[in-house]
């Protein structure tokens, strides 16, 4: 063996040693799915592992991890009705159940816990409403506070006759939760108490009208709110103001550009989720069955189109990106798979790593865990 084939082999065998296998879970419904899977996720090669049951639970739509990373939250439906459902991640990342507690008011469509850790919300489409549910220093669920949300924009009359919120999180500092309503073409802002015992109605963030807000996320910066509209195919941008806790449209980019978005009878759009290095932003578009890439202005925070990818799959509801921001996963919930994509750090153009695609029943988010 000469000195740089020797030099080849030496590298490639250091790069395998600091690989990390990384646990990934799915939340699933329906396809003959029974809850909560999990798979090993190689950082190095891109390669996920044949998935198995962590955790059974019926209908499970999305999932949550706490700030402290050893305990995942889902929402879900037990025997006596629509929950959210705290598990403990041991050291192989098996997941056990140890609360629990009913949102009372049909099922949720999202979750998130606070960065206190203190609390987690959860949004119910069909509720319409918020749901506060109070959390111990263990973990562990109180009962739950319900928020209802009031109006319809009417835009679409099929889906904007009621409020449908679709989306929780968090301002970067904590002080504001934030609640995209796809029937009210809002952003509900609320703003955290001091003592975190709950959140309070501040105020709307007003989007296009018939756009139907769906999911939601902030610019590295925090300067920024970009927001997925699924009926309209389109990203809302937003100049957010952290000290008041006021956000104001500042302009709206198309997920697709019209002739691609043209040729489907029916699109919609579901996630978007932004690169930490703040210069890419990425949506599913379900119909079409794609990710689109987007560049980011760090300046003004505006958005230009790059490419579309496929998924290699049926309606992409959920995508992620590992912890190491190298790749990202789409999940096609209609054709139960999961693809992976290797990201280009310098354009965050996608591509498709041929052959591994694992077989997931239904998937409907994607949660990495280290």
């Amino acid at each position: 063996m000469g000195k740089f084939q020797l030099f080849i082999a030496v590298l490639s065998l250091y790069s395998l040693c600091f690989a990390e296998n990384v646990n990934v879970y799915f939340s699933t419904g329906g396809r003959g799915a029974l809850g909560i899977y999990k798979s090993k996720f190689n950082t190095q090669s891109g390669k996920l592992g044949h998935p198995s049951l962590a955790a059974e639970l019926k209908n499970v739509n999305f999932l949550a991890l706490h700030p402290d990373k050893d305990k995942l939250y889902a929402v879900g439906e037990l025997p006596e009705g629509h929950a959210v459902v705290a598990y403990n991640i041991d050291k192989k990342g098996g997941l056990k159940k140890f609360s629990s507690s009913l949102i009372k008011c049909n099922k949720g469509s999202h979750i998130s816990v606070h960065p206190s850790g203190k609390f987690l919300l959860t949004a119910q489409y069909l509720g319409p409403s918020v749901a506060y549910f109070p959390l111990n220093d263990k973990g562990e669920l109180g009962e739950r506070v319900r928020i209802e949300h009031e109006g319809a924009s009417k835009v679409n009359i099929k889906r904007q006759k009621d409020p449908h919120p679709h989306w929780t999180g968090f301002s970067p500092d904590g002080k504001y939760a934030f609640v995209p309503d796809l029937g009210t073409d809002n952003i509900h802002i609320y703003k955290v108490k001091n003592d975190l015992s709950g959140i309070t109605k501040h105020g709307l963030a007003k989007s296009i009208p018939g756009g139907g807000p769906r999911h939601m996320r902030f610019s590295v910066d925090g300067k920024f709110i970009y927001l997925v509209n699924e009926l309209d195919l389109s990203v809302s941008t937003f100049a957010y103001n952290s000290k008041k806790g006021e956000a104001k449209l500042i302009k709206v980019t198309p997920a697709l550009p019209k002739e691609i978005k043209d040729k489907e009878v029916f699109n919609s759009s579901a996630e978007i989720i932004v690169h930490p290095n703040g210069e890419f932003i990425w949506t599913s578009n379900r119909g079409n069955d794609s990710v689109s890439t987007f560049k980011v202005d760090k300046s003004s925070g505006k958005l230009n189109f790059v490419e579309s990818e496929a998924v290699r799959g049926c309606w992409p509801r959920n995508i992620n990106i590992d912890p190491t921001s190298k790749w990202l996963l789409a999940a096609g919930q209609f054709s139960s798979t999961v693809s992976v994509f290797k990201i280009n750090q310098d354009t965050g153009e996608l591509t498709f790593i041929t052959k591994n695609i694992i077989s997931v029943p239904g998937p409907t988010c994607i949660l990495f865990a280290k």
